[in-house]
């Protein structure tokens, strides 16, 4: 019998339908036994970091699950191989050196390019084991190899809406009571939107009514507890509203870059480290929500343009104009328009034609010259565009779940759980849900300027109908443009003021010290104009951020898990 050392974080899902204890560690010894690294890793259904090392070959692998739920890094020294779940355990003797690459385009690009290469991480010599990845090491060599791509992926069982529509319904409720099922007190994060009422809603069909928690705000404009209300009858109690009101976005963001070891991309995540921590008082083990749906899904707004390449490009022109019609008619809006011209400037923009997806640079370089020159040039370059499948939309959503919007999200959560001793778990996030949706056409998820409608059909009778039927899209999103008003507007002025940030030469005060001043001008007229909260956000993370690593780590205030071990 091999030995095999096992150190784990995260869950296994289907030991029933491997045959194993459901003893997560051991499992997974038992199957790389069995079958090696990566068929064990592709037969199992978890989200999982794991280190499995054979002393009698003196090999040993990183393996990560499909997605990136656990985040896991690696470091090769002299005096061999270091792997942990957050940088800050791989950290040199001399402390870390940040990337100079990651800071130029957290201090001034945009979100969705601090992931964009799956390989690194925000410091120099410290590597991250790419989501879907095992990592070989013997002797000298080392080898990173992928174990599940969209090649794999089977053709849909079905081609007709109902049938597919029952499936996903089963495999949603299938993904849900497996992860409900693995830890002690689970509860649920509810927003106002289809995906993670969908996620609570399905536990509630089969156990009854969920303890549930959503964040609140006093700004109509992002509260969600008029869209929530209908969740409320019969399928969430206890409820607890999180009202998220003035907090201390400073004092709460240098807490949160400690425990993260980076920036944290969007402010949203602020709002839900103050929900975490409400939910662990209470006793919760585990939050059950809906990252991922709108991926799965095109549950996003700008996933639109896309959808209309397609039809273009399939010559489906008296469809194409029907459905840019609809999208003016449901969504159209004083600052982002949307009519036919605009839909033409977006495709031709951000599509090739012929199934890839173009980044779009201009959001990407909107605060380029608010950066020195020098850093303006690390923070330039065309992020990599993956193209698997045949068609425009695929492929985009297929980009923001391995390489922008999803990567930052998941693991600025895990770190936010671990801090106050929870598990998160995303049943949308279930390979098998994954392999259907991106093998399904675009009209079973955008059709008539509406979204998720193969989700909406599959949750007919499960979902309130107003909820299910709801076009309008309020998103998981935070009035952050408002938290940098009153004395967080003069704590955002003193640190562009303040030495260390002038002489660390990221910025141009001057430039910086203009934006400010049009923020505050267009959240107290309330002009229908773009305000600046996200680059804002990201300025105050980054100094915080370099600050506290010139400081050296806080001493840690919270619990951590730890990894599971077995041999």
């Amino acid at each position: 019998k091999r030995q095999l050392l096992v150190a784990m974080d995260g869950r296994i899902y289907n030991h029933d339908e491997l045959g194993v204890p459901d003893h997560d560690p051991t499992a997974l010894a038992m199957l790389v036994r069995r079958h090696g690294p990566a068929e064990a890793m592709r037969r199992l259904n978890g989200d999982l970091a794991a280190a499995v090392y054979e002393p009698g070959t003196r090999t040993l692998w990183l393996l990560r699950d499909r997605f990136g739920l656990r985040p896991l890094y690696w470091r090769r020294g002299a005096d061999g191989v270091a792997f942990a779940s957050r940088p800050r355990a791989l950290f040199p003797a001399g402390g870390p050196t940040p990337d100079p690459r990651y800071v130029a385009r957290v201090a001034g690009s945009h979100y969705r390019t601090f992931d964009n290469d799956p390989f690194r991480s925000p410091y120099l010599g410290i590597d991250q084991v790419p989501a879907a990845h095992v990592v070989t090491v013997s002797g000298d060599a080392a080898d990173v190899a992928a174990y599940w791509t969209p090649e794999s992926f089977p053709d849909p069982p079905s081609r007709d809406p109902g049938e597919l529509a029952r499936i996903y319904r089963e495999l949603l409720d299938d993904a849900v009571e497996r992860r409900r099922a693995a830890t002690g007190r689970p509860a649920f994060t509810l927003s106002g939107g289809m995906d993670s009422s969908s996620v609570l809603a399905s536990a509630a069909r089969r156990h009854g009514p969920q303890t549930a928690y959503s964040t609140v705000y006093a700004d109509p404009t992002f509260d969600e507890r008029h869209d929530i209300s209908p969740m409320l009858v019969e399928r969430a109690d206890p409820w607890s509203p999180v009202l998220i009101d003035d907090p201390d976005v400073f004092g709460t963001v240098a807490r949160m870059v400690d425990e993260q070891d980076e920036p944290i991309a969007t402010a949203t995540w602020l709002s839900h480290r103050v929900l975490a921590g409400v939910a662990a008082a209470d006793g919760v083990t585990a939050l059950l929500g809906g990252l991922g749906g709108d991926e799965l899904n095109a549950g996003e707004y700008e996933y639109f343009p896309f959808h209309f390449a397609d039809l273009r490009r399939a010559g489906e022109l008296d469809a194409l104009d029907h459905e840019i019609a609809r999208w003016a008619d449901h969504h159209d809006h004083p600052v982002f328009r949307k009519n036919p011209d605009v839909a033409v400037g977006l495709m031709d923009r951000l599509t090739d034609g012929r199934g890839g997806c173009r980044p779009d640079l201009r959001r990407l370089a909107r605060y380029s010259d608010a950066l020195t020159p020098d850093l303006a040039r690390l923070a330039r370059g065309e992020p990599v565009m993956e193209h698997p499948f045949e068609n425009h939309l695929a492929n985009r959503c297929w980009q923001d779940l391995t390489r922008e919007t999803l990567p930052c999200c998941l693991r600025a959560e895990d770190r936010t759980m671990a801090a106050v001793g929870m598990e998160r778990m995303h049943p949308f996030l279930d390979h098998r849900l994954v392999e259907l949706m991106f093998r399904l056409p675009g009209d079973l998820k955008i059709r008539e300027g509406v979204t998720k409608r193969l989700l909406r059909e599959a949750m007919r009778g499960v979902l309130p109908e107003e909820t299910r039927t709801r076009v309008a899209k309020t998103g998981w999103n935070a009035p952050a443009h408002r938290w940098f008003a009153g004395d967080a507007l003069d704590d955002l002025r003193d640190l562009v003021a303040s030495r260390s940030f002038r002489e660390r030469g990221l910025y141009r005060p001057d430039v910086v010290e203009r934006l400010i001043d049009e923020h505050e001008a267009i959240v107290d007229s309330g002009a229908a104009a773009e305000n600046h909260m996200m680059f804002l956000w990201q300025l105050v993370n980054v100094e915080l951020w370099l600050r506290g690593l010139e400081a050296g780590p806080a001493e840690p205030a919270t619990t951590t898990r730890a990894p599971a071990v077995s041999s």
